[in-house]
């Protein structure tokens, strides 16, 4: 599975817990934790210490300023830990 990491997310929960060497990073839905642990380490070249996941799931939204409501996929995010001192830089 070559395109396992999709994108790294910044969010205001994820700045806060950059401070603690953990990151959130989308991943595909069907990957596991040991392929998104190879992968990060991989990519990135940082030693990880722990991944969690989460799925989250899809819903209906409302497109703004009209009626209409669209279906949102269901996605995958990992927190991933490395080790002290180490960062998920972006390219």
């Amino acid at each position: 599975m070559d395109n396992v990491v999709k994108a790294i997310q910044t969010t205001e929960k994820g700045s806060r817990l950059a401070g603690l060497n953990k990151f959130f990073v989308e991943v595909d839905p069907k990957a596991t934790k040991p392929q998104i642990k190879e992968a990060v380490s991989r990519i990135f070249g940082v030693h990880v210490l722990s991944v969690n996941t989460a799925k989250m799931k899809n819903g209906l939204r409302t497109v703004r300023g009209t009626r209409r409501q669209v279906r949102d996929a269901a996605w995958k995010r990992a927190i991933v830990t490395v080790k002290a001192g180490e960062r998920l830089e972006i390219v």
